[in-house]
């Protein structure tokens, strides 16, 4: 598992930047009302993605939330006074205090169900009636393209799958939430190349491949025999799923 706290400094740089964060934010914000008037982000990361959702409606109060010291630093100075340090499993917040709950990209780092479940709860617990919570969905799958990277990767030891659409709809019903809608967006800049991908190995991208291991360096060898290097692959297509709360 990556450490997101020392990832700030080039998480950006390394996910797709300006281009990537755009078309995530269109996304999400095309599932929530235009009636909505206070956002929260769980897990907001860099707050590269946040700060688009308070610039793209007018009237919209947006804030974020993040774990990681670093991240949250980056993320408030986008958005001065609007971001806060917290577990999104257990957010500080008061019942019922939102319109619109985002999570984008952190239901697959969660460690378990169970993880999953208390985000879930939480997320529901700070929504108003009425309003919805959108969330990311699938993103392992998403990143296979059918590459010839992805064939090489095919053959390693398969990670746990904490985001499933499936089960992220059942967590959502259990606490009362309602399928509101679906979208999906480019990851642009997330094409991978041989080269990229060996990188990401070596630093522990991979869960499965812990950096060092014997299986970790096999697969960076047959990835380093793969021709076009530096040649991006296609980018992934994430996916998003809204539930809303109901009155």
């Amino acid at each position: 598992m990556l450490d997101y706290d020392k990832e700030a400094a080039h998480y950006d740089a390394l996910r797709g930047g300006e281009p990537r964060a755009a078309a995530a934010a269109s996304a999400v914000l095309d599932l929530v009302p235009e009636r909505a008037r206070d956002l929260l982000d769980v897990a907001c990361g860099t707050g590269i993605v946040t700060r688009r959702f308070a610039a793209a409606r007018a009237g919209l109060r947006v804030t974020g939330a993040d774990l990681a010291p670093s991240m949250t630093r980056t993320a408030a100075a986008r958005l001065p006074g609007a971001v806060v340090r917290a577990d999104s499993r257990r957010l500080p917040f008061a019942d019922a205090r939102f319109d619109a709950v985002v999570s984008v990209w952190l239901l697959h780092l969660l460690s378990g169900p169970e993880d999953v479940r208390a985000v879930v709860a939480e997320c529901a617990r700070v929504l108003r009636p009425g309003g919805v919570y959108v969330t990311t969905v699938d993103k392992g799958a998403s990143h296979n393209v059918g590459s010839d990277i992805d064939a090489v990767l095919a053959a390693r030891p398969p990670s746990p799958v904490s985001d499933a659409a499936a089960d992220v709809e059942a967590r959502a019903a259990e606490h009362g939430l309602v399928p509101a809608g679906r979208a999906r967006f480019r990851g642009h800049g997330q094409g991978r190349s041989p080269r990229r991908t060996v990188a990401d190995l070596r630093r522990g991208w991979f869960v499965t491949l812990p950096p060092g291991e014997p299986a970790t360096e096999r697969f960076a060898a047959r990835l380093e025999l793969l021709p076009d290097q530096d040649r991006p692959r296609p980018d992934p297509v994430f996916t998003l799923r809204a539930f809303r709360k109901p009155l």
